[in-house]
């Protein structure tokens, strides 16, 4: 019997979204948005299957449409606001393995609202998880345009702004600063068991792959969605 992990992604798509409605069917260039996703996560081959969660049949059919599978409706209260996306990834590990009896060891989300990511971004995440036994988690992540400890505020009690991590000697050029990153949802990858070790990714031992900015671009709002678009048909020959 093979000793290589059962490797699975998910596309998480709810049918309601506050940002821009609808937002995962709408067009974009040409094709739903979560087209690309599908289509990203079908070039890797890391991946033994790719399903989708939703509580939407419209997105189901459209989802089936480019070739993705739907193997289970998702339950309407882990579709709200206020759902939490680490249940959902455990509802999608506990439905996968009482229908197929198999044990999902990695899951693999890739997230709907970053189309312009690559699969050799999955390919990455999941590789460096495999090198690492100790690894919980891997995540996409960018160089950021801010940093809390030279040009990120807070506003304190007294309504005032200070630097988010203020030093005994303040940083005066960006240089100095420490580097920080920002965290991209194009690709979390997953070990099944610390869905259940923790209730939140934040409390894992966590590793990163960093993609360039552009590819990191999350959509969440009208702006975000026009700006994506953009940066498609500048890439699209006429």
């Amino acid at each position: 019997m093979s000793s290589r992990p059962h490797i699975v992604g998910s596309i998480c798509a709810r049918g309601g979204s506050k940002g821009v409605a609808r937002k995962n069917i709408r067009p974009l260039n040409g094709k739903p948005l979560i087209y690309y996703t599908i289509e990203c996560a079908r070039a890797c081959s890391e991946l033994d299957r790719t399903i989708i969660s939703t509580d939407d049949k419209e997105f189901a059919q459209i989802a089936l449409q480019y070739g993705a599978e739907v193997p289970f409706m998702r339950p309407a209260h882990l579709a709200q606001d206020t759902s939490s996306k680490w249940d959902v990834f455990r509802h999608v590990v506990e439905t996968l393995e009482a229908q197929d009896k198999r044990r999902v060891d990695i899951l693999v989300d890739v997230d709907t609202g970053v189309p312009l990511r690559k699969p050799e971004d999955i390919t990455e995440c999941i590789h460096t998880m495999l090198a690492d036994d100790g690894v919980d988690v891997v995540v996409t992540a960018y160089v950021p345009d801010r940093n809390p400890y030279f040009n990120m505020v807070e506003i304190d009690e007294n309504g005032f702004a200070r630097v988010s991590k203020p030093q005994v000697n303040a940083i005066t050029r960006r240089q100095d600063a420490p580097q920080v990153y920002g965290l991209s949802p194009a690709v979390y990858a997953i070990r099944r068991d610390a869905l259940w070790k923790y209730d939140h990714w934040a409390h894992s031992k966590m590793k990163i792959c960093l993609i360039p900015h552009e590819r990191a671009v999350d959509i969440d709002t009208e702006l975000d969605f026009r700006f994506v678009e953009f940066l498609m048909k500048a890439k699209t020959p006429e």
